[in-house]
Order: structure tokens, then sequence, then C-alpha cells
């Protein structure tokens, strides 16, 4: 088997579209959506897309209390679908083994894992996966490092990305790992978003527009964790 994972696309049906229309994609058995689908300005077309591409979903923090315009645009029984995914996937994909998808971590969906969270944290939050492979988003930063014996990828985000640049970002699995990226239109998709009217569509464009570098997102997630931590 082989899985596209599709993370965060956050209501950019643009982005999704094209990652969805990109011919690296058809090499996937099955495309996993890993959460935060539907945060964003176009939650309906993002939702009932993915249901037509049959995948397999993953509950996200922003799945589980979607709130504001989105919320507003979805009818009561699909917000209770987000609600009820499940925190996580488990598959069996060709080359890497048991590789179970979650959204922060496998054990919140909240959980900020960068690729400079030290060892003995990451460790702490794998542990007990019972996995060869986990497969994260939530921090919109692609990486890919082994903590403890377990690697841990996070695929990117689709709809926005902090890459330094702005494409979808997503990953394909099997036999191999590839943290891939799909160029699309990115004027258009702003000129679309800005249509749909709400304020919630601000930090999406301004991301879009002039995208946050890698080091910024990590050191803010970063930061982040550690008030988490300290707080808890």
């Amino acid at each position: 088997m082989r899985v596209a994972a599709l993370y965060d696309v956050h209501g950019n049906l643009p982005a999704l579209e094209a990652v969805l229309a990109d011919p690296r994609l058809a090499a996937a058995d099955v495309v996993v959506c890993g959460g935060d689908l539907c945060a964003g300005p176009m939650p309906v077309e993002v939702l009932r897309l993915m249901q037509e591409h049959d995948a397999l979903f993953v509950r996200g923090n922003a799945d589980r209390d979607l709130k504001g315009w989105s919320a507003g645009r979805l009818t009561e029984e699909e917000l209770e679908l987000l609600r009820v995914w499940p925190p996580s996937v488990e598959l069996d994909v060709e080359g890497l083994g048991r590789v179970l998808f979650c959204h922060g971590s496998p054990r919140s969906d909240e959980e900020i894992l960068t690729s400079i969270t030290p060892d003995e944290i990451v460790a702490a939050a794998l542990a007990g996966a019972g996995a060869d492979v986990v497969v994260c988003g939530h921090t919109h930063v692609q990486y890919d490092r082994v903590v403890a014996g377990t690697r841990l990828l996070n695929a990117g985000s689709v709809g926005m990305p902090y890459e330094g640049r702005t494409a979808a970002f997503w990953a394909l699995l099997g036999p191999d790992v590839q943290l891939v990226d799909t160029e699309y239109d990115v004027a258009a998709a702003v000129a679309a978003i800005r249509a749909t009217g709400p304020a919630e569509t601000d930090d999406i464009v301004e991301t879009l527009l002039t995208p946050h570098s890698t080091a910024e997102a990590n050191e803010v997630f970063e930061a982040r964790r550690e008030a988490a931590s300290g707080a808890a």
C-alpha cells in the first residue's frame, strides 16, 4: 500500500485541488487527511472534495473545536462528523511497516513537535505508539527525523505552509518517503479566498502572500510548546 498524507488544508480549496490533480498522487492507494481540514475560507468545499476521494480522516484540534465563520458554513451533521473523526489511523505501508497518522502527536492533537524539539520530549510523545513510523502535522512545516528508533515525519501543510515559499506541501509514503510540494496559482487562490468575504481569511491570505520561514515557525512553535509545558 502507498499513502498520500494531506494535512492542514485549512479550507484552501485551490491548494487542495492542485494536490489532488498532481500526477504523483495517482500513485497512492489511499489518501489520509491528517486534520485541520475545514478551519478556513472554503470549509464545505474541501470537506466534500475529500469525501469524494474516499479519504481516511484524522481529527485535528481545529476540527474538534471548529468556530466562527467556518463552523457556520457547515451543517450540524457535518460539524459532528468532524468531531467524531478518530485521533489517529494506522496502516501497513509498503517498505515502511506500521505507520500511525495523527495530527499533533499520538497522545494529543494539540501537542507541538518540531524538527528541533528535544529528543527526550519527542521520545516521550511517541512512547507506546507501537508504530515504525509516525506521521504528524499541526506545525505546518515538513521534516523527517528518527528518535528512539521511531521515524517521525511531518507532512507539512497543503493550505497554509510555513516553508518560506508558497506551495501545497504533502507527503507520499511507500516504498520510501517523499516530502513533496505542488505549485499552484497563488494569486488566483488569494482572489478566490478573498471573495469568500469573512475577516477570518486574513491570516491565510497573509501567509500565502508573505510566507513565514521554517526558522520563524520553529521559533514560535517551540516557544508555545515550552509555555504549555510550564503551565502544565
